[in-house]
């Protein structure tokens, strides 16, 4: 019998005063993590203390400077401290310098880790960029740090759960700016990083849906002509790549045909036309609470030399602390990061 892969995964601790460390502690009590991997934690000893604390279980944390330290045993949370937040003045739920500064660290950290080979792969917990900045580090969020600590040029981001992946041909930039950037060069990149990926989940054909900017995919250019310039001819292009491609389909049926199995992966024009109909699938208001029962979704960044995946929702500074917040998207995160971890161990 196949000896079975266990790859260490480092998590990082995102923002002391969110929801990130909660999150955490949920995901290593539950004997089904230590199954599949070996996870330990980038950030600081005393938060995790205290979030074991605040959740009631019965965990020890293991304060280690090294991965070879590590326990990875149900039960033990191990830790590699670096002792970036000061327990006399952290507050929960609060934007401050030194938790801004606090995540960061743990991020270099686990980015140090991978690309050194002690870690298989890394899954990052929210930050708020707000404190981030205050802190002193001035990126948009996770994906650009990875980025630049990577010294990757060419990157984009998946969101994923189950049933839906999406990746952007533009994400972060106003909407003038990113139908301008629906570009042939750029769709058949991002189109060659997510079918690729989805191979990395075991799906050995995968079948992408591409969409179109317009309405209706333009219309045979009655609504614009970015479709016939620029999506048309990537598609043709793909295909003759051998990709198993289909597009440009119309925006307001892609993702629906893509929940129900359709496609494995679908291509989105800009930031919106993916997050939207992703978070309506994976997030669950519950309005008798006001409040989220789940946020469930996983942000992965592709073309990195290491394995980054993150859950797809925020610090809830609102709640952290409280003990309410949802391990779904964290669990998740785990899963993925697993599975790409496997499947890169197994090509080497």
């Amino acid at each position: 019998m196949k000896e079975q892969i266990k790859p260490i995964l480092a998590i990082t601790m995102g923002d002391p005063a969110g929801i990130g460390p909660e999150i955490i502690v949920k995901a290593l009590d539950l004997k089904e993590t230590y199954e599949k991997c070996r996870p330990l934690v980038t950030g600081d000893a005393g938060i995790m203390e205290w979030a074991v604390k605040q959740m009631g279980t019965a965990q020890k944390i293991n304060q280690i400077s090294s991965v070879r330290e590590a326990k990875f045993e149900l039960g033990t949370i191990d830790v590699i401290d670096l002792k970036c937040v000061d327990m006399d003045t952290f507050e929960p739920g609060k934007v401050a310098p030194q938790c801004g500064n606090a995540a960061f660290v743990s991020i270099i950290k686990a980015i140090e880790l991978a690309m050194a080979g002690e870690v298989d792969g890394t899954v990052t917990a929210p930050l708020n960029k707000e404190a981030l900045h205050k802190g002193g580090h001035n990126f948009d969020g996770h994906t650009e740090i990875y980025a630049h600590y990577t010294g990757t040029k060419k990157y984009a981001m998946l969101l994923a759960d189950e049933f839906l992946r999406v990746i952007h041909v533009s994400t972060h930039v106003s909407l003038r700016e990113a139908c301008d950037r629906v570009k042939k060069e750029r769709i058949i990149e991002v189109t060659e990083l997510i079918s690729n990926a989805c191979r990395q989940f075991g799906m050995e054909s995968p079948r992408i849906g591409i969409a179109g900017l317009n309405p209706h995919a333009s219309d045979n250019g009655l609504f614009g002509w970015e479709e016939e310039k620029e999506i048309i001819p990537a598609v043709e292009e793909l295909r003759q790549r051998g990709f198993n491609v289909d597009g440009p389909v119309p925006p307001d049926t892609l993702f629906a045909k893509a929940k129900c199995g359709k496609y494995d992966g679908c291509v989105a024009m800009y930031h919106d036309q993916g997050h939207i109909p992703f978070k309506v699938v994976g997030f669950n208001w519950n309005k008798e609470t006001g409040k989220m029962d789940s946020a469930k979704g996983v942000n992965i960044t592709l073309g990195l030399p290491i394995i980054r995946v993150s859950v797809d929702h925020g610090t809830a500074f609102d709640v952290a602390g409280k003990g309410v917040a949802s391990p779904d998207a964290m669990l998740l995160s785990i899963d993925y990061a697993t599975r790409m971890a496997i499947s890169r161990i197994e090509k080497n």
